[in-house]
């Protein structure tokens, strides 16, 4: 065979997985939009069944498909996107499934700012909710004195990664588990002092009213055509359109010298330094760049909600967050969609389990580092060659 035929023939059998990855991503929504629009816990329990035995055998069979998707992410982003569009197109008289995929949404955007820290650049976060509830924060107060909601939901991110800044000294000077209780401590004495402080609420909390853009009420339903969907299209449109830029960021940071400086210091520090990396610097960034994306969806999400209350941002919420990164495939930011459906969605339509779901989450990290420590999509081996990998 010439070379000019194996070059042909690999790119059939390239278009053929990527079609077959295609169909594959159609079969999950279908089976997303089933999930989420059926209360029937014994149907819930059976396409749960479905889900791992398909997960099973995805494992097993297809592996090539899978690396047909990892291997072209803009494809896979763009047929990700298609589908859950599609899910919601289909849910779109059903307020509380929208609700549950807004929030999906909203905690990828965060749980992607914590990869870029945890995954990336090797800083251990478990405050990600006090940045979420940072940002959410920020919201209330900002939109209670007329501020517009544009600039609401960007103050949420920039104070978010302000409020950051005064960990990033003890940061710097800890490493490992020292850094991660740096960081622990930060997370409950935030809730703490949203407790304590009357000004912000107290433990009563804050209302707010619904997202306004342009002149857009977000807390309207939406007719089209004569069809009339519930106003979380509106939330949901904004969630995915942040899910996405949030997806692109982090790509683009991954693939730039900054993403090169990030894994060098998140693999060897000093090594790094020996280099002429400045580590600081690429902790600094990173940290900033997570902790912005944590405070922009906690702005759109307490606008959405409509009320906050500081047992919203507690440190076992910070812990769900650290899960889905873990779940999803650390350092990869194409697995948080999935892990965050699985720890969000599942103890939400299972709600017999839903007192239980903390120790549901522990106990499935715990099989995470044991069975699959990468995680449901692990990340590929970087190649540094111009114009290769992501």
């Amino acid at each position: 065979m010439t070379g000019t035929a194996a070059s042909r023939v690999a790119v059939h059998s390239q278009r053929t997985d990527l079609v077959v990855a295609a169909v594959a991503v159609a079969a999950i929504g279908a089976w997303l939009w089933a999930f989420l629009a059926t209360d029937r816990v014994g149907v819930l329990a059976t396409l749960l069944a479905v889900a791992a035995v398909a997960f099973v055998l995805a494992q097993r069979l297809a592996p090539r498909y899978r690396r047909a998707l990892t291997a072209r992410p803009r494809a896979a982003t763009s047929l990700v996107v298609l589908a859950v569009c599609a899910v919601a197109v289909a849910l779109r008289d059903q307020p509380y499934p929208l609700l549950m995929l807004c929030t999906v949404l909203l905690f990828v955007v965060a749980c992607v700012g914590l990869d870029i820290q945890i995954g990336h650049c090797g800083i251990v976060n478990f405050a990600g909710a006090a940045f979420f509830g940072t940002g959410a924060y920020t919201a209330a107060v900002l939109a209670a004195r007329g501020v517009p909601h544009i600039a609401v939901i960007a103050a949420g991110g920039v104070v978010a990664a302000l409020v950051g800044s005064l960990l990033i000294l003890p940061v710097l000077r800890t490493r490992g588990y020292y850094a991660a209780l740096v960081t622990i401590a930060f997370g409950i004495l935030f809730s703490t002092f949203l407790e304590v402080n009357d000004a912000l609420g107290g433990p009563q909390g804050l209302k707010l009213h619904g997202i306004d853009l342009f002149g857009w009420k977000f807390n309207r339903d939406v007719t089209l055509g004569g069809t009339t969907a519930s106003f979380y299209v509106n939330y949901f449109v904004l969630s995915l359109a942040l899910a996405v830029a949030a997806f692109v960021f982090a790509r683009r940071v991954e693939r730039s010298w900054l993403g090169l400086a990030f894994d060098a210091v998140r693999l060897d520090e000093i090594a790094a330094a020996t280099f002429g990396i400045g580590v600081a610097r690429a902790k600094i960034v990173a940290f900033t760049l997570g902790n912005l994306l944590c405070g922009i969806a906690g702005a759109v999400y307490a606008m959405m909600q409509g009320f906050i209350a500081p047992n919203n941002f507690t440190f076992g919420e910070s812990l769900i967050l650290v899960s889905i990164v873990i779940l999803g495939g650390i350092g990869n930011p194409l697995g948080i969609l999935p892990a965050a459906l699985i720890i969000v969605v599942v103890p939400q339509k299972l709600q017999f389990i839903q007192e239980y779901r903390f120790l549901l989450y522990g106990v499935l990290v715990v099989l995470i580092l044991l069975f699959r420590p990468e995680g449901l999509l692990p990340r590929r081996i970087r190649e540094y060659f111009p114009g290769s990998g992501a």
